[in-house]
């Protein structure tokens, strides 16, 4: 049996990772360190390939008091046992010199070992995702155990080390929210889609309050779908379950992978439905526009295309969303709709190399970076990917001048011309010389 050993310092989640990779809650998970005493273990199946996940205990050197002693031992042997290790660190603590001490042990096992940077569930802490380069790392994944954020792509990494051939028999579940202002048609789009009343569907806005979970499999892809209260307004929810509701609505938000952005089309487009927009953006989501009730339009062979362009214009920061236009009253282009989610969930999830990355932008970038009237030289001297969900991407650049906007969009542009991640924002790091901007 193939094992994975998980190690770390103590309170750094490494439980919390074991419980998301194993989808179990065998490990107890608190605040306080040392909670994990003995080895854990739990068998694991994944796309036809099973192996063993072992968590142990908090990593604490040189200890002499008997318990953590005994807990060292444990994880000691775990380690001896594995045959891959994933070295656990807390983006918010930074590196400390337990890290370095364990990091300098793992190198001396002479096994390969993946280092998990855990608590990464806000954007500001991916800037600090940087400093554990220093390290020497060759694979870092940057991640929010307790949101499950990143973790799909540790996941995949350690399968495809696994000997044997992998199969697509079990994919991971899709969840996918679906948000927007009151009573633009979520809960009719999620009853279509599950061709049954799930959800309550009346005319009055704000009939759904709590965020509804359904799950389905179409074509042999398991989805979970979110139907989310109607997002208002601050100050137009004056009930105390509004409020929350909303709270909730967001929180949902930031669980899902692909957000289905649902917006009237016969109303248009309004200020609070690109806000709506805006949050998922920013919370780095694959999201895709559903213009719903498309059967109440009066329409020609333009329509289509003249209300994309008009969406276009009011949601300009939207350009990688896809459009679809459907009726959830009538199932027009409803089940259309999960096949966009499916590619997007994909998109999200991809990973450019750094030696092809490094490829691509000297061959297919570089030489088109030129200023007036003579050739400029290129500011990026070297760029990796260093995560994924939403795609990231680091540009070590040559002066200590922030990257101009105009460049971080060429730069984006170019990678969507090159790669595509359909449906799907990419995030721009630039490592400057002395200091570290973030777009």
């Amino acid at each position: 049996m193939y094992r994975i050993a998980i190690v770390g310092r103590p309170n750094v989640g490494k439980s919390t990772l074991f419980n998301c990779l194993t989808k179990t809650r065998k490990a107890i998970v608190g605040d306080e360190p040392g909670i994990t005493r003995d080895r854990l273990s739990e068998v694991v199946l994944r796309y036809g390939k099973s192996f063993e996940i072992i968590d142990t205990g908090g990593f604490v050197p040189e200890e002499k008091d008997a318990i953590p002693r005994k807990i060292l031992e444990q994880a000691k042997v775990a380690m001896q046992e594995a045959n891959l290790l994933v070295f656990v660190t807390d983006a918010r603590e930074g590196i400390l010199p337990m890290d370095e001490t364990l990091n300098a042990l793992l190198r001396a096992q002479d096994k390969e070992y993946f280092l998990v940077v855990n608590k990464v569930d806000v954007p500001r802490l991916e800037e600090s995702v940087l400093q554990f380069y220093t390290l020497g790392v060759d694979h870092i994944y940057p991640v929010s155990a307790e949101h499950n954020q990143g973790v799909s792509a540790l996941l995949e990494a350690i399968i495809q080390r696994i000997p044997g051939t992998a199969t697509s028999l079990e994919r991971e579940e899709i969840r996918v929210a679906i948000i927007g202002r009151p009573n633009v048609g979520k809960s009719s789009l999620l009853n279509r889609l599950l061709g049954e009343e799930r959800a309550i569907v009346t005319d009055l806005p704000g009939t759904t309050r709590d965020a509804i979970d359904s799950h389905l499999k179409f074509e042999d892809q398991s989805y979970c779908l979110i139907d989310t209260a109607g997002i208002r307004r601050k100050g137009k929810t004056r009930l105390k379950t509004e409020k929350l509701s909303v709270i909730m609505a967001r929180k949902n938000l930031e669980k899902a992978d692909v957000v289905l952005l649902v917006v009237d089309v016969v109303e248009g487009l309004t200020k609070l439905d690109a806000t709506i927009g805006g949050y998922a953006h920013k919370a780095g989501k694959s999201i895709i526009v559903v213009a719903n009730k498309w059967d109440l339009m009066s329409r020609d062979t333009h329509t289509a295309a003249l209300t994309e362009k008009e969406f276009r214009t009011h949601m300009k920061f939207l350009d990688y969303s896809p459009i679809i236009f459907v009726s959830a009253k009538t199932g027009k282009r409803v089940t259309n709709v999960l096949n966009f989610v499916k590619k997007a969930f994909e998109a999200r999830q991809f990973r450019v190399s750094t030696a092809k990355l490094n490829k691509f932008l000297e061959k297919k970038v570089s030489p088109d970076v030129v200023s007036v009237g003579k050739q400029q030289k290129f500011p990026v001297k070297y760029a990796a990917q260093v995560s994924a969900e939403p795609p990231t991407f680091v540009f070590f650049t040559r002066s200590s001048s922030k990257l101009h906007f105009s460049r971080q969009r060429f730069l984006v542009n170019r990678l969507r011309e090159e790669y595509g991640f359909y449906a799907t924002p990419i995030r721009i790091l630039q490592r400057k010389r002395k200091s570290l901007q973030r777009d």
